[in-house]
């Protein structure tokens, strides 16, 4: 790979391999490497962020690379400045590689063959979010052992989130089935899902789910009131004690976060026994490790003389 720019890009082979390579990080805790050693990424972040942009910054710092973090506000696309221009003055020089966030739909598909540096999506608009899906995909596999054969519902403001346009390419590759509910307004038109990926009831799909993944609503890119109230909300269409209670025995909580606590998910259930939400957190440096070590050394990745003992 030269760029992480989405999911619907990547092969299955290609998925299994960053969740290896992931996976082989989340087993070494406290490792800090020198195979990116003296190597520059820049971190541009014109929406915010924190958990992907401090999961970013970590991953690269135990890779041994320097940083440099680059605000909306401090940067020259306030003059106007094109995107495309700050990413070719980074690269001349000497950044190779930019995480970059933005609001606009596909802009970095369109720059990727443009640019020498290697790019990756931090999220773009309400497209995709491809490092949050990887992250979300390793967490589901090292707890069930397994992603094919999972039933994962993903279920809330399903028109706006770039976190599901990642998973509905990237699901059933991987051989999950891939199930959506939410309010009516929220949903996604039938013909911009893949074969095989169905919309149901909320209730139908929590009660079927192995993996019940709530989303945010995403207020900040919507024109007009929703709905009432956070209460009413919640009661029409969150994950409620009593709704938590019809999940299968087995059944996981996830969320991509940010979450509202009371509003798509009880308060209480964030860290119940059967939520992984914070376990996402923690996998997301691991998966970031990766992939910028995949992109920066072609998938040449050895163990050999790149560890070093540190507490991170």
């Amino acid at each position: 790979m030269k760029h992480l720019i989405g999911m619907k890009a990547l092969s299955r082979e290609q998925i299994e391999a960053l969740l290896d390579r992931a996976e082989a990080w989340a087993n070494r805790p406290g490792e800090q490497s020198d195979a990116l050693a003296g190597r520059f990424v820049a971190n541009l972040f014109f929406e915010p962020s924190t958990r992907t942009r401090f999961s970013f910054e970590v991953a690269e710092k135990r890779l041994g690379m320097h940083v440099l973090n680059v605000a909306a506000e401090h940067s020259s696309t306030t003059k106007g400045e094109t995107l495309y221009d700050t990413l070719r003055t980074l690269q001349a020089m000497g950044v190779e590689a930019a995480v970059v966030r933005i609001r606009e739909n596909g802009l970095l598909e369109e720059l990727a063959d443009r640019v020498g540096l290697h790019l990756v999506n931090a999220g773009d608009g309400t497209n995709e979010h491809p490092t949050q899906c990887l992250l979300d995909l390793l967490t589901m596999r090292r707890h069930f052992g397994r992603i094919a054969g999972l039933k994962v519902a993903i279920i809330g403001d399903l028109r706006h989130s770039r976190v599901l346009g990642s998973h509905l390419h990237a699901l059933p590759k991987l051989g999950a089935e891939l199930i959506l509910s939410g309010p009516p307004n929220m949903l996604r038109r039938e013909e911009e899902l893949p074969a095989g990926v169905r919309t149901v009831p909320l209730d139908d799909a929590i009660a079927a789910a192995d993996v019940v993944m709530m989303l945010r609503v995403q207020l900040e890119r919507h024109a007009d009131a929703l709905f009432d109230s956070p209460a009413a909300y919640h009661k029409a269409y969150g994950l409620t004690l009593e709704r938590y209670k019809r999940m299968k025995p087995h059944a996981v909580i996830m969320h991509p976060g940010p979450f509202n606590r009371g509003v798509e998910i009880d308060t209480d259930l964030v860290e119940a026994d059967r939520s992984l939400i914070f376990t996402q957190k923690a996998n997301g440096v691991p998966v970031r490790m990766a992939v910028l070590e995949n992109l920066l050394t072609g998938g040449e990745q050895s163990w050999a003389s790149s560890l070093q003992t540190a507490n991170c």
